[in-house]
């Protein structure tokens, strides 16, 4: 459970940061549409980290 977890997590960090990239305009020239900000944004690169955290630290019954 702890390596799906970090899996997760993994992509939480690379949903945020490709998120970020896109607002800094490094995937060609203009921002991204206001429907992608608040769906696949930070706010699901935070959803992806919290949820995988749990899993990571889940212990095996």
């Amino acid at each position: 459970m702890v390596h799906l977890g970090q899996a997760v997590m993994l992509a939480g960090v690379i949903v945020a940061a490709s998120h970020w990239l896109a607002h800094l305009e490094a995937f060609g020239p203009g921002q991204p549409p206001g429907w992608l900000d608040l769906a696949a944004g930070y706010p699901m690169g935070a959803i992806l980290l919290i949820v995988g955290g749990m899993l990571a630290g889940r212990r095996q019954a």
